[in-house]
């Protein structure tokens, strides 16, 4: 029976990383739901020029659109054995629509690891970047300073903070997404299937604990 994991997490928990380690270590794809959209924007199949039409509009995809997208993903051959989803579901509605495409592929959700990590860490995490204006090198003022302040270390170029790294920015990121999510993990905590992870830990800790609850659940 095939293996379908939901991760879950807030911008900045590290949920990107930790998908990455669990798929190498379960040997499960890893979709990303924001690959799959630019997948299909850039091969400009059907789903994807109706996408962008909604898009250019300025208009939110429309959930039968998105669900179209996974559910075609689900059936290639590299999720036959399961997959890791990461950024779908966001609300119980598409929760409920995953449900029924596993089914269909004779699987199920197994575990909806849940990477929590308080706001105040989210936003020291991701405000503290620093991008360089010549070739995009990230440092952290904080995790990976840069040996002088204001210059990348490998170009000499000129570190700026992109818009969506500013505080308010990031505030503002962390707030839909606690709005968006919040019915989702109780969704799936009436389940039985939400297992919280602190995802203020480092990160091999995270990804032993995000493995050992997989492992518990399967």
């Amino acid at each position: 029976m095939p293996s379908y994991i939901v991760l879950l997490g807030p911008p900045g928990a590290g949920k990107g990383t930790q998908a990455q380690v669990l798929s190498e270590k379960l040997g499960l794809v890893h979709i990303s739901s924001g690959d799959i959209f630019r997948e299909n924007l850039q091969a400009q199949t059907e789903l994807g020029v109706r996408a962008q039409a909604f898009m250019n509009r300025g208009e939110l995809v429309p959930d039968d659109l998105t669900i179209a997208m996974i559910r075609e993903r689900l059936s290639r051959p590299d999720c036959q054995q399961g997959a890791i989803l990461d950024g779908f579901p966001r609300t119980p509605a598409q929760a409920d629509a995953l449900s029924g495409i596993l089914s269909q592929l004779g699987g199920k959700v197994d575990v909806v690891p849940y990477i929590s990590v308080p706001a105040a860490v989210l936003i020291e995490r991701l405000s503290g970047r620093w991008t360089c204006r010549a070739a995009g090198h990230v440092f952290h003022e904080k995790y990976n300073p840069p040996k002088v302040a204001g210059v990348c270390d490998f170009d000499g170029s000129e570190l700026y903070q992109r818009d969506d790294d500013k505080a308010e920015t990031v505030a503002r990121r962390i707030q839909v997404y606690t709005d968006q999510t919040a019915p989702l993990i109780d969704y799936y905590q009436k389940r039985h299937l939400l297992a919280q992870i602190d995802g203020t830990q480092d990160i091999e800790t995270v990804g032993q604990h995000l493995l050992d609850a997989v492992k518990q659940q399967r």
